[in-house]
């Protein structure tokens, strides 16, 4: 995976509080630029940060499902199913542009302890925030029409974040 490649996905690994098992950061090479001044450059750094953020919310839901029952087990499988149709909706986006979406990790290393509902709802809502945080960055996209997904993405996670603060206590 090129550099650049790797820095979108860290930081996007990042915004959701979780890393990949076994690799360390890297940083951009010495002299690399950290801006982009081509807008659909942009919109596609925008477009893998956000698709990275997904895939961390689909392995954390896993996660998080596993010690959740009844009703708030029935809202992670479908925040689950919506994540993984956002990220089927991104790897669309990104291949229509003719760009290698950028694949998920084998495993993230969680930032807490998930033992019990509890932390599993703090889990969830850490997911979502960082989904968000991807998604707010997608919307400074130049093309209006990521623009309007990305206010789309950024609704859904800040409601689901809502529920799963309100769950974990």
């Amino acid at each position: 995976m090129p550099p650049s490649r790797r820095v979108v996905l860290r930081a996007a690994i990042a915004a959701c509080g979780l890393a990949v098992v076994g690799c360390s950061p890297t940083k951009p090479a010495a002299g690399a630029s950290t801006r982009r001044t081509d807008p659909a450059a942009q919109d596609t750094a925008g477009l893998q940060a956000a698709l990275a953020a997904e895939h961390v919310a689909v392995y954390g839901y896993g996660v998080a499902g596993a010690w959740l029952a009844g009703a708030p087990r029935r809202a992670a499988l479908a925040a689950l199913d919506a994540h993984r149709v956002r990220r089927d909706q991104l790897i669309e986006m990104l291949r229509a542009r003719g760009v290698a979406p950028v694949p998920a990790a084998a495993a993230y290393e969680l930032p807490f302890p998930v033992h019990d509902a509890s932390s599993a709802a703090r889990l969830a809502a850490r997911l979502e925030a960082g989904t968000a945080k991807a998604a707010r960055a997608l919307a400074g996209a130049a093309d209006p029409a990521l623009r309007g997904f990305a206010d789309r993405l950024l609704a859904d996670a800040t409601a689901r974040q809502a529920t799963w603060r309100r769950l974990s206590g």
